[in-house]
């Protein structure tokens, strides 16, 4: 950096503000957010924050999955952007702060770009990618996983919702189809800026998570048929329980997860009961096993064991069993050079820092197939998200900022 960025900050209080005054779009019941994608709420919070982008002077693309794109020009018209962004929808109970962090505080970057007066050499594009969180529409990080052609624009637009509902028609539906094509884009780097979801930097007392691996993962969609049947009047030994065969797999994926220690996790999160009567036993139940390690080897192997146990336990009671991958990426390793931006930009500023694996998927674990990618993370309190009490401090949320700010005009070039 130049003497002139040596000292560069965000606003932390105007950043604080944004976060707010977003949060007040989909409110969720207990202090959170219920803005899932796609929904009138998302196309609220949308507007909003385009508008704010055309109030910074930067012009706004959406592509055909519904992602925005707000560009600050840099002074070379022919070097390739430098992304930072993350997401606007939540979960159903989600947090205030999970993805939008990221995307406001790109915007924040851009802010005090401007109130600093300072230039780059390339573009800054802020990014909002469209279904980051998989909660309504299966997989996760769908618009992302488009932009760098895990999934084809078919497969994304014919993914359905718990009531039926297509990707496609309700992106239709809330008027955000772009015209531009997914993937198009080339960039010279991305970086995504979020809360940890998890409970090391407040443990550790560090204020900057310097991320330099995110996890693979596995979805794993079952479907157990039985045959419903009156709990009360049916033998035990005449029962087709698919809800038994459902218990003796989730105990089976704990203990799998467990004979991998360390750096693997696994459970259940969602479960569908079919048909859901206090006196039938299901007939149908669908649910999901999330398995996750940075280890690609054990990552597989868990895979295999849970698949081939399940269908064991399955025989044993008769129960039909289908299993269908609805969400899968490999483990990342982040661009070495943007993380080494990132921690110096921490040790510049004063800031405690450590590293991070990511538990958790992100976009930037699909950007990283087609651009240097990387992640800087905030705490959160008790490491708790996907929950309307996650938490985060106005101080935590400043320093990840300075450090964004920091790193994204350098890889940009300031330019004097």
């Amino acid at each position: 950096m130049t003497a002139r960025g040596e000292n560069m900050r965000i606003n932390g209080d105007r950043l604080w503000d944004s976060l707010m005054d977003m949060a007040k779009v989909g409110p969720g019941v207990a202090g959170g957010n219920n803005r899932q994608t796609l929904t009138d709420s998302d196309s609220e919070g949308r507007h909003l924050f385009k508008t704010w982008c055309d109030e910074a002077g930067m012009t706004m693309s959406v592509d055909k999955m519904g992602t925005m794109f707000a560009t600050r020009a840099g002074t070379d018209p022919d070097a390739l952007p430098v992304y930072v962004g993350s997401h606007l929808d939540t979960q159903p109970t989600g947090g205030k702060y999970d993805g939008v962090l990221g995307v406001l505080a790109g915007l924040e970057v851009i802010r005090s770009m401007n109130d600093l007066d300072i230039r780059t050499k390339h573009p800054i594009v802020v990014t909002n990618w469209t279904n980051e969180e998989g909660a309504r529409f299966a997989p996760a990080m769908l618009a992302s996983g488009v932009f760098a052609g895990v999934h084809t624009l078919d497969y994304a637009y014919d993914r359905k919702d718990p009531d039926g509902k297509t990707f496609g028609d309700e992106l239709k539906r809330i008027g955000w189809v772009g015209d531009e094509e997914v993937g198009a884009r080339k960039m010279h780097a991305y970086f995504e800026y979020h809360i940890e979801q998890g409970p090391i930097l407040e443990a550790e007392n560090r204020q900057i998570g310097v991320v330099t691996h995110c996890q693979g993962l596995w979805w794993l969609e079952f479907t157990l048929t039985g045959k419903e049947a009156h709990t009360g009047s049916t033998p035990m030994n005449l029962r087709v329980n698919a809800g038994l065969a459902m218990a003796r797999i989730m105990e089976m994926v704990q203990t799998v997860a467990m004979d991998n220690q360390p750096g693997c996790v696994g459970g259940v999160g969602q479960v569908k009961f079919s048909p859901n009567s206090r006196n039938v036993l299901p007939g149908t139940v669908i649910f999901t096993v999330d398995i996750r390690s940075p280890d690609q080897a054990k990552l597989d192997r868990m895979r295999a064991r849970i698949e081939a146990e399940a269908a064991g336990i399955c025989e044993v009671l008769g129960v039909g069993c289908a299993v269908e991958a609805v969400g899968h990426f490999d483990p990342v390793t982040f661009d070495p050079t943007l993380v080494a931006s990132v921690r110096k930009a921490a040790e510049d500023l004063g800031y405690s820092h450590m590293n991070l694996i990511s538990g958790a998927g992100h976009d930037a674990c699909w950007t990283a197939k087609v651009a240097p990618s990387t992640m800087i993370m905030c705490p959160c309190v008790g490491g708790l998200s996907h929950n309307e009490a996650e938490d985060i401090s106005k101080d935590w949320a400043t320093a990840g900022a300075d450090v964004l700010l920091r790193a994204v005009v350098e890889t940009a070039g300031i330019v004097e």
